[in-house]
């Protein structure tokens, strides 16, 4: 059987909804029902509409640190105020832009999104994401029977590549790696650090059929996929490099 990416139509949305409602409502308007095994691909910034995690720009109020920031890297204050709010930590950056970390994702300007959006608004990312992965996957079990993975997508900015990939902001139902170390290359060699990066991979294939720009296709079903899927609760930690180890950030710092 071959991999299937089934993009799901959905109407623009304005303010707060139920999405499990607007899951189902979608599920019968495009005629399609998901099927057990299946991994469902929702975008994150659908969730954070959903959610109420729309910011009007001109409404912050801006701290001395965000001045700061603004300043250093030439962006606006009150846009900046909200970067530093939704970050961890922040890195560096560049004009315009701040490259930043956020509950592990590296992300310039904390993942905040100013498309899709009205001019003077910003999507944030959703709350409590691995929370929400794991809900509409006992949601879905419980309405209908079935299991399934969930992998809620971003996209990013690969280093050094034009354009943009999917990842996985958090997921649930499915094991969001492969190790592979101690299994051997076409030459025999034994693999020392090769993890196969699961979610990602799906992430980016539904990505590529869900579009980046007016395409009002939020969800996408993905079939035949062959990713494990698992009853028991994935962690954040699970899909993040320290610092020391990643060989981008160790290279610019060093």
């Amino acid at each position: 059987m071959n991999l299937e990416v089934i993009p799901l139509t959905s109407g623009k949305k304005n303010g707060k909804f139920s999405f499990f409602d607007e899951l189902k409502k979608n599920f019968h308007s495009n005629k399609i029902m998901i099927e057990n095994g299946d991994v469902l691909v929702i975008s994150s910034k659908f969730i954070s509409i959903s959610q109420g995690r729309v910011l009007k720009i001109h409404g912050s109020k801006v701290c001395e640190k965000a001045k700061q920031i603004s300043k250093k890297f030439n962006s606006n204050e009150k846009f900046m105020e909200i970067v530093f709010r939704e970050s961890d930590e922040i890195l560096g950056g560049v004009t315009g832009f701040v490259m930043s970390s956020t509950d592990g994702i590296l992300a310039p300007n904390a993942g905040i999104d100013k498309s899709n959006s009205k001019g003077t608004e910003i999507i944030l990312y959703p709350i409590e994401p691995y929370k929400f992965a794991e809900d509409i996957k006992r949601k879905i079990f419980l309405e209908f029977n079935l299991h399934v993975g969930v992998i809620i997508v971003d996209s990013r900015l690969m280093p050094a590549r034009i354009g943009t990939t999917g990842i996985t902001i958090a997921c649930a139902g499915l094991e969001p790696t492969r190790d592979l170390r101690g299994e051997k290359d076409l030459d025999g060699n034994p693999l020392k650090v090769t993890f196969q990066a699961t979610a990602d991979n799906l992430a980016s294939i539904a990505n590529h059929k869900m579009g980046e720009g007016n395409d009002l296709k939020p969800i996408a079903i993905i079939r035949n996929s062959e990713c494990r899927l698992t009853d028991r609760k994935i962690f954040p930690r699970e899909m993040i490099i320290p610092y020391e180890q990643c060989v981008y950030i160790r290279s610019f710092s060093s």
